[in-house]
């Protein structure tokens, strides 16, 4: 059973891991200021005050912190395990030429040409990071954003994705609609404009499940 003071804790570790203090983490949530702070965590009465789901949520959202790493955080130790995951550039990823090379037909990581970027565990083995280059996904992802991509995540309207078509192209975009046969999907850009694909003409979209900012 989760307790006042492992969740309090959570909050501290989550704090800490983004270089804040607790009042700092409250207003980067746009929260008051005063609302992680010690002295508010027991009422004048003695009795427990938790933080609500709501500030919490808001917290996690600041840090770009997904709610896996907090339920980690909660941990005795607070220590999150770090996994190295194949990183690769978006321009590399945008030419068909060198992103054939860098990815097998089902869209998993292979080939030697690929950095590597430490990032707490997820489970997929698959897993691999993208770091965003200039401003063509801007005002969703800017310049040096880092994304964390599972190949393995289910895929659920609304999500960001990337896509790869027979043709060789890859595109990261939002998917607003899948039937049994095509994808609708939104560029992430401030046009935000829509394309259609064929399904028989998609060879594999993966899930974004993480995003820095």
């Amino acid at each position: 059973m989760l307790t006042h003071a492992q969740l309090w804790t959570a909050l501290d570790r989550l704090a800490a891991r983004a270089g804040l203090s607790a009042s700092g983490l409250a207003k980067a949530a746009g929260l008051d200021p005063t609302s992680f702070n010690k002295s508010k965590r027991i009422t004048p009465q003695g009795r427990e005050r938790w933080p609500s789901t709501e500030s919490v949520a808001k917290a996690l959202a600041a840090t770009n912190t997904s709610i896996d790493i907090f339920v980690q955080l909660i941990g005795e130790s607070g220590r999150t395990i770090a996994q190295p995951l194949p990183l690769i550039g978006f321009a590399k990823m945008e030419n068909p030429a060198e992103s054939s090379d860098a990815f097998d037909d089902a869209g998993i990581p292979v080939g030697k040409g690929w950095d590597q970027s430490a990032f707490p565990a997820i489970d997929d083995e698959n897993a691999y990071a993208i770091e965003v280059s200039g401003n063509s996904l801007e005002p969703t992802y800017r310049n040096g954003t880092m994304l964390i991509v599972s190949p393995n995540a289910s895929i659920r309207r609304g999500d960001r994705i990337v896509v790869r078509t027979k043709d060789g192209q890859v595109t990261i975009s939002e998917l607003k609609r899948r039937t049994s046969k095509l994808i609708e999907l939104a560029a992430l850009d401030a046009e935000a404009t829509e394309r259609t694909v064929a399904l028989h003409d998609v060879l594999w979209m993966q899930r974004i499940i993480w995003a820095s900012q």
